[in-house]
């Protein structure tokens, strides 16, 4: 009867545990969130406490970005030497240790350290997790597992979000006492050892990638793995010789196991994966969670609403990303990022011709009717598009498009590429709102969502139901058709 339903449906039972170990890595998505919006509701109360600077506090917000680049870089290298359950483990130690110190800081200047450490570990468990999770996955799931990592990064910025409103109300304020004398700020930075023993305890009880297991000569191993997310039914011998013979290919081919190419020193697959992530942060999607406040309050809304909206907007976000994890296998991931850009380059523009009409600067901006509420639907509609394609999308395909030989390498170059466009926009929008308005910055965004789509069309292959150990054979740019 299983076995009828298997046939059916194209999932084996024992795909469950190909679930259970993809959630689990996952789990590093979601300090990735985490980490990105905890900040949010200590900002303040950090300038306040250490009597900031305008620019040091900008610091303090977007510092742990340069060290998610950096994490994220070393972190596919390691990854291959140290197998990737390990460099997970890394990655949940560094943002554990970073939460204690972060919360005990007793000026900017050790906190920007600590946000640093903290970075480097969330930039390991980017890279780590979707390379993880494309390497366990069978091909019939491997979008849907791979798009879990978006997921989990929406779930931990709205838990961030949640648990900031929650104890900043408990204290009465980010910056008043709350228990054993501590600022309420601290607990939200200390409150993010929970999650990172969580992340810590799952690389201990996962198996390692059958990938690295096969290169380390530890074949039964590998065959024991791939039983367990495959299936008795599939031959897991055969993908372990299929594996191997990739590995022996590469090793014949070693001076290719390299990122280097003809292209400005990159192969042109290094260079697709580059600038999907920058692309993926270049259209703002950061602003939206970062600097809401002046978006919500333009369109009428007061400060102590403004995180009601923020919430609002955190919870469609994990909701949209459902809509990707339904669709990836079943129409591909052209078809989805092209809706994408499409869906961001209009909603992004119609908020630049909204604030046109806008009066005011600064704090004190306001758009009149009706320009606040579309301002408002387009701003959503934005998240919504980016949530449902581009958020999940890119992660999946960062995990699965490159060759085996370099992938771990590959993919670690592309989130590292991320985390500085991430960086980029973070510290770029207070500095362009206040040169040209907020119609500057969000018509910048529409043209690169624009441009998205230009590159989607011409240069991201559609990897479909291909297995990883066939990535190499992908067909040129413009004859991009799925498999069966």
């Amino acid at each position: 009867m299983a076995e009828g339903r298997a046939a059916a449906t194209g999932k084996h039972p024992s795909h469950n545990k190909a679930i259970g170990l993809a959630v689990a890595a996952a789990v590093g998505g979601f300090l990735f969130g985490f980490d990105s919006s905890v900040i949010n509701g200590a900002v303040d109360a950090i300038q306040g406490q250490f009597a900031l600077s305008s620019t040091v506090t900008g610091l303090v917000v977007a510092v742990a970005l340069l060290g998610c680049a950096f994490g994220a870089w070393a972190g596919g290298k390691l990854a291959d030497h140290w197998g990737r359950t390990r460099v997970m483990l890394l990655g949940s130690v560094l943002f554990f240790v970073s939460s204690i110190l972060s919360a005990i800081a007793f000026s900017a200047w050790d906190l920007i350290i600590w946000r640093v450490l903290a970075g480097v570990g969330i930039g390991i468990a980017s890279v780590i997790a979707p390379a993880y999770i494309a390497e366990i996955a069978p091909a019939a799931l491997r979008g849907r597992l791979g798009s879990l990592q978006q997921l989990a990064i929406t779930l931990g910025i709205f838990a961030a979000l949640l648990s900031d409103q929650l104890l900043a109300e408990s204290a009465g304020g980010a910056a008043e006492e709350l228990w054993l004398g501590w600022e309420a700020w601290r607990w939200m930075f200390l409150v993010a050892v929970i999650p990172a023993a969580v992340y810590g305890f799952l690389a201990l009880r996962i198996p390692e990638s059958p990938r690295y297991l096969v290169a380390k000569g530890r074949h039964d191993d590998a065959v024991a793995v791939l039983r367990g997310v495959l299936g008795p039914d599939e031959d897991a011998r055969a993908r372990v010789a299929q594996i191997e013979s990739t590995i022996e290919k590469d090793k014949k081919l070693e001076a290719q196991a390299t990122l280097r190419g003809p292209r400005f020193g990159l192969l042109p697959v290094v260079w697709v994966g580059i600038l999907l992530s920058v692309f993926q942060q270049f259209v703002g999607i950061n602003v939206i969670f970062y600097y809401s406040t002046t978006l919500w309050q333009a369109v009428g809304f007061d400060e102590s609403q403004s995180f009601l909206v923020s919430t609002i907007t955190a919870v469609t976000n994990v909701a949209v990303t459902f809509i990707a994890i339904a669709l990836i296998d079943k129409i591909g991931r052209r078809p989805i990022l092209l809706t994408g850009s499409a869906g961001m380059t209009i909603s992004l523009a119609i908020m630049a011709l909204a604030f046109t009409q806008s009066t005011g600067s600064g704090d004190n901006v306001s758009l009149p009717s009706p320009w606040g509420p579309i301002a408002l639907v387009a701003a959503n509609a934005f998240v919504v598009f980016f949530g449902a394609s581009w958020g999940p999308l890119v992660w999946v395909l960062l995990g699965e498009m490159f060759p085996n030989r370099i992938r771990a390498a590959a993919l670690g170059v592309a989130a590292a590429a991320q985390w500085i466009a991430n960086f980029l926009i973070t510290v770029s929008f207070p500095p362009m709102l206040d040169a040209f308005g907020a119609t500057g910055p969000y018509l910048m965004y529409a043209i690169f969502a624009a441009l998205s789509f230009v590159f989607v069309l011409g240069k991201v292959p559609e990897t479909k139901g291909v297995e990883l150990e066939d990535m190499e054979d992908l067909p040129p740019a413009r004859q991009r058709k799925a498999r069966a």
